[in-house]
């Protein structure tokens, strides 16, 4: 389990009981809108409003706590920052699988980058498919 209070002060940021909160509820389920962040979080503490967890979701994306991982045609997931990987995102159902990056893949981007000048900083590589279980739910 991850330090929270350690993680939030590193980044420059308090450990908010709100902030704690949203990152142990992200973790435990990996990816998360906003809105299933919010309905977890209420259940803890009912008073919070949709706009603190945006608020608190956009600040600790700003301090690299969080990484938000764009689904297309559905709402972003959050996850927190962990080191570069691939996400396999579903059409369908919107799940989002983590896997590591390959030494093969990393060649691929670092050539690429380096022939374009480019400095590589970060990755995020987001593939978008249709996942085991909805596959074998189209084949029923």
């Amino acid at each position: 389990m991850t330090d929270y209070a350690t993680l939030l002060k590193e980044s420059g940021l308090k450990a908010t009981f709100q902030r704690m909160n949203i990152l142990e509820v992200i973790e435990k389920s990996g990816h998360m809108s906003v809105e299933d962040i919010y309905e977890e979080v209420t259940k803890v503490h009912p008073s919070l409003s949709l706009a603190t967890i945006y608020k608190n979701i956009i600040l600790m994306m700003e301090k690299g706590v969080l990484v938000e991982v764009p689904i297309a045609g559905k709402k972003s997931k959050y996850e927190l920052s962990k080191v570069d990987h691939i996400h396999l995102i579903c059409t369908e159902c919107g799940e989002v699988e983590d896997k590591s990056c390959l030494d093969s893949t990393d060649k691929i981007l670092y050539a690429l980058t380096e022939q374009e000048h480019f400095k590589l900083n970060k990755r995020q590589i987001n593939l978008y498919g249709v996942c085991k279980k909805c596959q074998m739910q189209e084949a029923s």
